[in-house]
């Protein structure tokens, strides 16, 4: 299902500077919710899509074609990110629907996946890969959320100091890693660079959340504001909402090198998938 619409998206910030995209809905097929996760330089996308009786699968859209991706042996599989290299990431678990009692994160390479748990933890999600294999991602100790890089079968665990907890989700080739903490003041987005976090915040959002990274050093990630949600590309140190027309709520959560953007948005039909085309 393709829909697209031509939209000037609303800078939060100064410089003031319009930009446009071309909005494309991403539905699979007899899906019930679908939602994008990642995006590479060619226009390969991957996500999840939930099915009839809710449960999750991964997929991967490359030129108009859907393939599922689902690892073996698990009930639920979702895609969260993929390279140049078409190597993806995610997430796995085994239930129930309502609640996964624990999850392992996976790569899935020359087609075969390799599950991935950090030391320890029940929870482990991986959200984000680069060309030279650096992976990031999540895992919960003792009920506290930290973030991870998974670099040659080495876990360092990343934590925003001060903050009570913390999540890691993109990486570009360069090793900037982008994700968000929540604080006694609430959430955040931050870029680690070179051992230095920068927090991230859109200008009077309540909330920010970073989730991608690209080799432009482009971020893109959602805030909230007066209750609803929105997408933001971070450029050059200016903010760009991103709002599908029509949408309720718009998330961002991947960008590739060209600065196109997928996520996913909300309306009276359900959740649905978007790709962003940088114009």
């Amino acid at each position: 299902m393709v829909k697209k619409a031509i939209l000037v998206a609303v800078l939060v910030g100064i410089p003031l500077v319009a930009l446009a995209y071309t909005f494309t809905t991403i539905d699979v097929p007899g899906a019930t919710l679908t939602a994008p996760g990642g995006i590479n330089a060619r226009g390969d996308i991957v996500g999840f899509y939930n099915d009839l009786t809710g449960t999750a699968h991964g997929f991967r859209l490359s030129q108009g074609t859907f393939t599922t991706v689902d690892f073996p042996g698990f009930l639920q599989t979702a895609a969260r990110s993929t390279n140049n290299r078409d190597d993806i990431v995610g997430q796995v678990d085994n239930g129930p629907i309502t609640g996964p009692i624990s999850t392992s994160g996976f790569l899935l390479k020359h087609g075969e996946f390799t599950k991935i748990d950090f030391p320890g933890a029940n929870f482990t999600g991986v959200f984000g890969i680069n060309d030279p294999e650096q992976m990031v991602g999540n895992y919960i100790l003792a009920g506290i959320n930290h973030g991870f890089m998974l670099d040659d079968g080495v876990f360092t665990s990343i934590d925003v100091p001060g903050a009570l907890n913390t999540f890691s989700f993109g990486i570009n080739d360069r090793g900037d890693i982008v994700g968000s903490y929540i604080d006694g003041t609430g959430q955040h987005g931050y870029l680690l660079h070179d051992g230095t976090f920068d927090t991230i915040n859109v200008p009077g959002a309540t909330s920010t959340v970073a989730r991608g990274i690209s080799s432009r050093d482009d971020i893109v990630g959602q805030y909230m504001s007066a209750g609803s949600t929105h997408a933001f590309v971070l450029r050059k140190g200016t903010f760009t909402t991103i709002d599908v027309p029509g949408a309720s709520a718009t998330s961002g959560r991947g960008i590739n090198s060209i600065g196109d953007v997928v996520g996913n948005y909300r309306t009276a039909t359900g959740t649905h998938g978007f790709l962003a085309n940088f114009k």
